[in-house]
């Protein structure tokens, strides 16, 4: 039977919230048991462990407009810094308890003033700079990331990735994803999201005449 999270509109963020708690679940469920030593792994996100990716995950789930908006006013508009403070506030004490704090947030609908498509594409690239370095692979559903994909490929809101594929032309090899013009990078839709928002690692498992201005752009 079709889950119908998966196949609900796609307007206006249509059934994001489902597939958000979907995602969470599943990173939560791969991160268990973990030895605490992987933990320190260096996350795809520069100068971060893959610890504090997922602190910064929980961060992301327990702020509402208003506190996000205090913590700008806080952090006098730096924004990295607010980020930082946020994460911070997060990590606990030892990693179990970092998995847990983000457990707790796995059904949340609490966000910052974002789209929920835009939490959507945070909880799975986040999700991957966790997993990657870890050699954990999961096998998103291809809506999902055809979702992220279509969300990324109109938006620099949260991150450069409408800029950084400009005079490209992306084309899914597992999926219905395609989006601009000009030389072709194609690959696997989670590859094209990955580096649509700059994980250059990614464009290894991309081809076509486009792929190393991708990379170069990362």
């Amino acid at each position: 039977m079709t889950d119908p999270a998966v196949t609900a509109p796609r307007g206006r963020g249509a059934g994001a919230w489902p597939l958000i708690h979907a995602e969470r679940a599943a990173l939560a469920a791969d991160l268990g048991d973990m030895a605490d030593e992987r933990w320190e792994t260096p996350s795809l996100c520069a100068g971060l462990t893959v610890r504090e990716v997922l602190a910064h995950l929980t961060a992301g789930a327990s702020l509402n407009t208003v506190r996000w908006m205090a913590g700008v006013i806080r952090c006098r508009f730096d924004f990295d810094k607010q980020v930082a403070m946020r994460l911070a506030e997060q990590l606990g004490a030892t990693p179990a308890e970092t998995l847990e704090r983000f457990r707790r947030v796995v059904p949340s609908t609490t966000k910052p003033p974002l789209p929920a498509l835009a939490m959507l594409g945070e909880t799975v690239v986040h999700g991957e700079d966790i997993r990657r370095p870890l050699g954990i692979r999961r096998d998103h559903p291809v809506e999902v990331v055809t979702r992220v994909a279509e969300y990324y490929r109109g938006s620099d809101l949260v991150v450069l990735a409408k800029g950084r594929v400009d005079g490209l032309r992306l084309v899914a090899d597992d999926g219905p994803f395609t989006t601009g013009s000009g030389p072709l990078v194609s690959g696997p839709t989670l590859s094209l999201v990955m580096a649509m928002t700059g994980r250059a690692t990614y464009c290894d498992e991309l081809d076509g005449d486009g792929a190393e201005l991708l990379r170069s752009r990362c």
